[in-house]
């Protein structure tokens, strides 16, 4: 599953120490791993010391998927926006699920819901929180 260009997933371990990374293309050459400071640093090695590496290709990347909040579906009907919040472009709705996913307080989801209704209604080119 080797694509023919571009960056390549991989999980690996070095001296049993596990990182996810990417193999970096270089012109006309193989692939290339760059090892950094806390792969060496948790694999417990250093410059001219022998690793044990083992890698394996990740499959494609996963996406995550952010549940709509109770109260911002009840809100949308209540406004009568729920075709309008479902018209906007898949990446912006995940923007805006996934802020709300990290909100903690009930005034802060609020005062967001308030501003995201506010920009529905208005029909605004550019919705987005907070």
């Amino acid at each position: 599953m080797i694509p023919e260009k571009g960056y390549i997933k991989i999980k690996g371990q070095i001296n049993n120490y596990d990182f996810t990374k990417s193999l970096v293309p270089v012109k006309n050459k193989q692939y290339r791993l760059f090892v950094d400071a806390q792969m060496m640093k948790g694999g417990e090695t250093a410059l001219g010391k022998v690793a044990k590496f083992s890698v394996e290709q990740t499959s494609k990347k996963e996406v995550t998927k952010y549940s709509t909040p109770k109260l911002l579906r009840e809100s949308l009907k209540k406004e009568g926006l729920t075709k309008a919040f479902t018209q906007l472009t898949s990446s912006r709705k995940k923007d805006i699920l996934k802020y709300l996913s990290f909100v903690k307080t009930d005034e802060t989801m609020m005062k967001n819901l308030n501003k995201l209704i506010g920009q529905l209604k208005n029909k605004s080119k550019n919705v987005r929180i907070p």
